[in-house]
């Protein structure tokens, strides 16, 4: 239908052109110009009526050929002309002419009937351009143009591939005669070798288009080359008359070559849709097979005998968490970014929804990628707490064979001395020294009882914690305690026969006794102390250290009384030696009551004086190391406390940009590209935040008290934030892509976005469906209270929830708003434009459709469609009906 718009601009044009240039119509070249085009011109129309004229001012002077050109030229018949001689009936029928004319909408200015009945020139030339530019121009329109200017746009885009053609006006920039021959060579190549023309000769080039135009196109000769190369500027009129029968004969051309646009179009949108499916499935397939193999690993809990087995675990676990897994969360993202665009373009392309294979749906990614993160989570938990369990384990083995060694020296030969017989032919002061001395041995049994105790707790929390050595340790601490027991029982039996001969002992050397009374505790202490002295530690704080420390400065506290009792147990074996000197007593051997002698009780007291700065560097270290264990603490939370804020207020900030509605989609897309390059731009910091965290992890630091956030937080925090950024984008984009696809305004849009935050009351971006009716009514929407209104809105949600999650995004709300209010491609405009270029026919042969396609998608239609089994069928022939039907029915064909 002719557009109104255009129809009001083009008849202000012809009130222009009606009012003539008089002066310039003397001017004898314009006026030959202007007579011979206007005749060819009518005479190309009155032959298909059988007749013709020769004098353009005498032929159409008794109004018959006028009327029957307007017939011929408009398809309607006039009134009917009468047939006297006389002057009456010529202005008779000029007028019933001029009637018709004006009765197009064309004014006629100056343009009267006797004029054209006395035969002037000037008006009949008038008349015959005024009905040119009615019938031949006015209904030509290109893009947003019509009637002139759409001719000389047409002229512009046709010929814009030559270089040596430039199209400005009507006038000189023909001169050339090139424009011509691009317009033929540009519909029929093959009528003209362009590449031989030259532009300084202008004869030939003119009489080669008229030539071929007159031979193959019908356009009769309506110019002559000697005047538009011999006339400064050729006339106007003339040129855009010649032109037009140019444009109206290759409009056929132009149907065509729109109707194989319209398919290549269509055809390329589903060849793209077809690929992007393809792309989702192999990269879900790949995605879900790798989390089905991670899976099975992570949730391996089979324990390792050693600390060495269980850091190259933790060492694999933070290799999967620093280089196999961020690829994988940007494959995860991509996924779902890939799923919403291509469902985006299906629904703009008026194609169903893509459902992808069983088992590969966004959900069920997201479920498997759950399902990893909690093996994940479960997995880091068992490393911990199994390197926690191996480092106790280690320690109490290190204790167990410690305190075993000590006492087993200490046992080593007690047995055979309590089982010797000496007391049998002992003198009766050798009686008395060996009950003392059994005395002393029964005193150091009962200190050694502790250590003994001790060795079995230790062997009992082994087993308890499932040592990997359990058995060596059960079967040494059970030598022990049968040992022990047996020591006693020696201890008890040697005791009672000593107890026998006791009446039989009279003396007995009382600083004998008193030095093995004091000399064993103290050797004992010394004992213990070397022990405690030499005892490994494990602390995990300050705090730890510090009390050892503190007990440590404790023991040194007492280390002057033990010096003093170190000299009076000295002082006593002085005594003896000098009582033995004074009164010359005959010494059988050493002390009767102790294997302990000044030698040994300085030997040992030297080594805890030795023993103790060892200790106290051990300490320095230790303490040393803890405070660079505070010093990783509080630097990690000082990253962390400033770290976890700043992810939770993008996070923030991101859901209010995608919930405002400041400026244009393309403002809120540069604003949110911004901020994601500055979440981006702050990766840094999250990977210096990672490599303390490993210092933490290589120090073995378990717990920190400066701040609440774990890496843990910060890791899945910072992937939320580029997840929720990029989804974000995607969204707006999408909108952006619905927005000009279906000549959405921004005030519409911002009208649907108010209406959608307005019954969004939990800002979850999501309607219920409920919220989502409300929205509708507020929008205009009639949709009732009853079984009908229920029906539509059923009908309604099935569209914008088709997967039936009982939620409407804003996209889908976008995408149905869209719909409701814009125009998309269907079958039948497909169909329409396959029968253009069958030629009216109902089916398609190969040959059409390569002529008219390009070779990708004419090979792409014929491997899809179906051979063609109607009645007027041919061999070869093709369905294009039912494929066009396939293309927006399934969308894989």
């Amino acid at each position: 239908m002719y557009n109104m718009d255009h129809y009001d601009e083009e008849m202000k044009y012809m009130h222009q052109e009606d009012d003539w240039d008089r002066d310039l119509l003397l001017d004898p070249a314009w006026e030959k110009q202007q007579r011979k085009t206007f005749t060819a011109w009518c005479n190309s129309h009155l032959r298909k009526a059988g007749t013709q004229i020769d004098n353009i001012e005498e032929d159409f002077r008794d109004g018959l050929k006028l009327m029957l050109l307007l017939e011929v030229i408009s398809g309607e018949r006039l009134a009917k002309p009468e047939r006297g001689k006389m002057r009456v009936h010529k202005i008779s029928n000029v007028n019933k002419a001029l009637d018709f004319i004006a009765s197009k909408g064309v004014k006629l200015v100056s343009i009267g009937a006797e004029e054209i009945v006395d035969g002037n020139a000037k008006m009949t030339l008038g008349m015959i351009w005024t009905i040119i530019l009615r019938f031949a121009i006015q209904d030509i329109s290109v893009e947003e143009t019509s009637a002139k200017e759409g001719l000389l746009l047409w002229c512009q885009r046709k010929t814009a591939p030559y270089k040596n053609v430039n199209i400005q006006n009507f006038h000189i920039s023909w001169k050339d005669g090139l424009g011509f021959c691009a317009l033929i060579h540009r519909h029929r190549p093959e009528l003209i070798d362009y590449g031989k023309l030259r532009k300084d000769d202008p004869m030939t080039n003119l009489n080669t288009a008229f030539d071929v135009a007159e031979k193959y196109l019908d356009i009769p000769k309506m110019l002559d080359a000697e005047d538009i190369v011999g006339t400064a500027r050729p006339d106007e009129k003339a040129i855009m008359t010649y032109v037009s029968s140019f444009y109206h004969a290759f409009s056929g051309a132009q149907k065509a070559e729109t109707a194989a646009n319209r398919i290549c179009k269509v055809l390329a949108v589903n060849q793209e849709n077809e690929q992007l499916m393809e792309d989702y499935e192999k990269l879900a397939t790949d995605l879900l097979e790798w989390i089905r193999r991670t899976i099975p690993w992570l949730e391996n809990r089979m324990p390792e005998n050693t600390m060495q087995t269980m850091q190259q675990k933790l060492e694999d676990f933070r290799d999967y968490r620093r280089l196999h897994k961020p690829p994988k969360v940007q494959e995860k993202c991509q996924l779902e970014i890939n799923f919403n665009t291509l469902q985006t373009k299906l629904r703009l392309s008026n194609r169903p929804a893509f459902m992808p294979s069983e088992g590969k749906m966004v959900s069920d990614i997201n479920n498997a990628w759950g399902s990893l993160e909690g093996a994940e989570k479960g997995y880091e938990e068992w490393l911990l707490n199994e390197i926690r369990r191996l480092e106790r384990l280690d320690h109490l083995a290190e204790k167990f064979r410690q305190k075993a060694a000590i006492h087993e020296a200490w046992t080593d030969g007690k047995e055979e001395m309590l089982q010797k017989h000496d007391y049998e032919t002992a003198s009766l002061s050798e009686i008395k020294a060996l009950l003392k001395k059994h005395e002393a041995f029964e005193s150091d049994l009962a200190a050694h009882q502790d250590r003994v105790e001790q060795i079995a707790a230790i062997a009992q929390e082994l087993n308890e914690l499932d040592y990997y050595d359990s058995p060596s340790v059960n079967a040494r601490c059970q030598r022990i305690c049968d040992q022990w027991d047996a020591l006693g029982a020696l201890t008890q039996k040697r005791s009672e026969a000593l107890q026998r001969t006791e009446k039989l002992l009279e003396t007995i050397d009382q600083l004998y006794l008193e030095f093995a009374k004091r000399a064993a505790p103290f050797n004992n202490w010394m004992e213990g102390a070397m022990e405690d002295l030499q005892d490994t530690f494990i602390v995990h704080t300050i705090e730890e250290i510090q009390g050892l420390s503190t007990a440590h400065e404790q023991f040194k506290a007492t280390l002057p009384e033990a010096d003093k009792e170190r000299q009076a147990i000295l002082g006593i074996h002085n005594e003896i030696a000098k009582i033995v000197q004074t009164y010359h007593v005959n010494m059988a051997g050493s002390n009767p009551y102790t294997t302990i002698n000044p030698q040994e009780v300085n030997a040992k007291w030297d080594k805890v004086r030795q023993l103790v700065p060892q200790r106290d560097q051990a300490l320095i270290e230790e303490h040393a190391r803890q405070q660079n264990n505070e010093r990783l603490r509080r630097q990690f939370a000082n990253q962390a406390n400033v770290i976890g804020p700043w992810i939770q207020t993008k996070m923030e900030e991101i859901g209010r940009i995608s919930i405002e509605m400041h400026g244009t989609l393309e403002d809120q897309l540069t604003h949110l590209r911004q901020y994601e390059k500055s979440i981006v731009n702050y990766k840094p910091k999250i990977d210096q935040l990672e490599g303390d965290h490993q210092l933490i992890q290589e120090a073995l630091i378990f717990d920190n008290k400066h701040t609440n956030y774990t890496m843990e937080h910060i890791r899945v925090g910072w992937e939320q934030l580029l997840t929720t950024i990029a989804r974000t984008i995607n969204e707006i984009e999408n909108q952006i892509l619905t927005r000009d696809a279906k000549g959405i305004s921004q005030e519409q849009l911002n009208e649907y976005r108010a209406s959608f935050n307005h019954f969004d009351r939990d800002h979850s971006g999501a309607l219920g469906a409920e919220e989502f009716k409300a929205c509708l009514i507020s929008l205009g929407f009639d949709i009732a209270n009853d079984a009908q209104g229920e029906n539509e809105f059923s009908r309604i949600m099935s569209i914008v929830d088709p997967n039936r999650m009982g939620v409407v995004t804003f996209q889908a709300f976008i995408d149905f708003m869209s719909r409701e209010t814009a125009d998309t491609d269907t079958a039948d405009q497909v169909i329409a434009s396959f029968k253009v270029l069958a030629g009216d026919k109902n089916y398609i042969l190969a040959d059409e459709l390569l002529r008219e396609l390009p070779p990708d998608q004419a090979e792409y239609c014929m491997a899809r469609m179906a051979p063609y089994t109607g009645p007027d069928g041919v061999p070869g022939a093709l369905d294009y009906m039912s494929f066009s039907t396939a293309l927006y029915g399934e969308s894989d064909l």
